[in-house]
């Protein structure tokens, strides 16, 4: 199976999905935080993946890392 790599970029809330599954938070913990249901977060993380062209939450955790990092570093060139 083929996935593209970086179709698009998350939204708003897919953005906020991602920061939270990057501080280690289960679906659970994640649809509770933002007033959902577990149910809508899988399919977020489906939505962010296919968008990202990513496969699972570590590789996830590391794109937001490393993007973190990277505003970071731009931040203090600036």
């Amino acid at each position: 199976m083929f996935r593209s790599r970086g179709s698009s970029t998350p939204n708003e809330r897919e953005q906020r999905v991602i920061e939270l599954v990057a501080q280690g938070l289960k679906n659970k913990e994640v649809a509770d935080e933002i007033g959902t249901t577990e149910h809508v977060i899988k399919n977020y993380l489906r939505t962010i993946y296919d968008k990202l062209g990513l496969w699972n939450r570590v590789e996830l955790a590391l794109w937001y890392e490393a993007r973190r990092h990277e505003g970071f570093l731009m931040a203090q060139v600036h």
